[in-house]
């Protein structure tokens, strides 16, 4: 059977010398999957919308794997907490961890302009999981927002997009550092 050597080296500063410490595992053992952060989300306070979020839910579930969202219970807390407003959408900045919340105001005046409302929810809830705005106008990237046109309902993140919310998750499943709060109002 081949066997990997993983070999840690110390200098004991006491004595001058080297300490090897060897640890193997089998060559053909499964990987570990990758750690995956369970976030909540609550959409009580914009029920019109409820379809479409399940929807981009289901999206960011599918496109980026290291983050799971699901529905909260009534009274659990909820990571993300979605809000009907009358304004432009904006949302704040995360990303969110399993610790923390951060709150996404659907905008209805985006609706108003004929901006396509699965859209609006999954580039909300990208900055929620820390995609800033990228204003390209492609369709392609969900982050382009307004810029791309009002007939664009492509609600999946671009390829860099999704490796860049794999990358946010991966890095911070075992961390517990605080989060950062920013709030981006895309009308800006």
């Amino acid at each position: 059977m081949h066997r990997r050597t993983l070999a840690l080296v110390a200098a004991n500063a006491c004595l001058g010398a080297a300490v090897v410490v060897g640890v193997t595992t089998p060559a053909d053992a499964a990987p570990q999957a990758a750690a995956v952060t369970q976030l909540t989300y609550d959409d009580s306070q914009a029920p019109q919308y409820a379809a479409n979020t399940a929807a981009a839910v289901e999206v960011w579930n599918t496109d980026a794997p290291n983050v799971h969202i699901v529905k909260a219970a009534r009274g659990q807390r909820a990571n993300i907490r979605i809000v009907a407003d009358p304004g432009w959408p904006h949302a704040t900045l995360g990303p969110v961890r399993s610790n923390g919340s951060v709150q996404i105001w659907f905008g209805k005046q985006a609706v108003d302009e004929g901006f396509d409302k699965t859209r609006i929810i999954a580039h909300e809830m990208g900055h929620s999981l820390g995609l800033p705005d990228n204003r390209t106008g492609k369709c392609s990237d969900l982050m382009s927002g307004h810029s791309a046109p009002t007939s664009c309902t492509n609600a999946h993140p671009s390829p860099a997009e999704r490796a860049t919310v794999q990358r946010n998750y991966a890095r911070f499943a075992a961390s517990s550092d605080a989060q950062l709060t920013v709030v981006i109002n895309d009308a800006a």
